[in-house]
């Protein structure tokens, strides 16, 4: 399988959208969907692995599906915005890098 880039990932879910998906949502309607699929997220994990078991062994789903639906959402939102996330992502790493560089290697509970 070949890998994508996150600039590739924007173009794909846009063309997808575009020749498949007719349109994008409204953006506050994509905000409330990936509410939901973050919340699909959490309801998994609580499953997997905190203390909550499944109702019935049948209704266990795919994490990774459920993650690449956030994924998705927020690719969509961002297409929609007009925010570039491989930029976005190099410039939070960046801000991360300069204001966390001490933080947690003198925090000791992370010792």
């Amino acid at each position: 399988m070949k890998e994508i880039t996150i600039k590739e990932a924007q173009a794909i879910v846009d063309n997808w959208i575009k020749t498949i998906g007719v349109k994008y949502y409204s953006e506050l309607t994509n905000m409330a969907i990936l509410t939901e699929e973050v919340g699909e997220v959490a309801r998994l994990m609580s499953r997997i692995y905190g203390e909550q078991s499944f109702k019935n062994p049948d209704e266990a789903k795919n994490l990774g599906d459920e993650l690449a639906d956030v994924l998705w959402v927020l690719i969509c939102i961002a297409n929609q915005t007009g925010v570039d996330l491989t930029e976005a992502l190099q410039k939070n790493i960046d801000k991360k890098t300069i204001r966390d560089k001490d933080r947690h290697q003198n925090n000791p509970k992370l010792q």
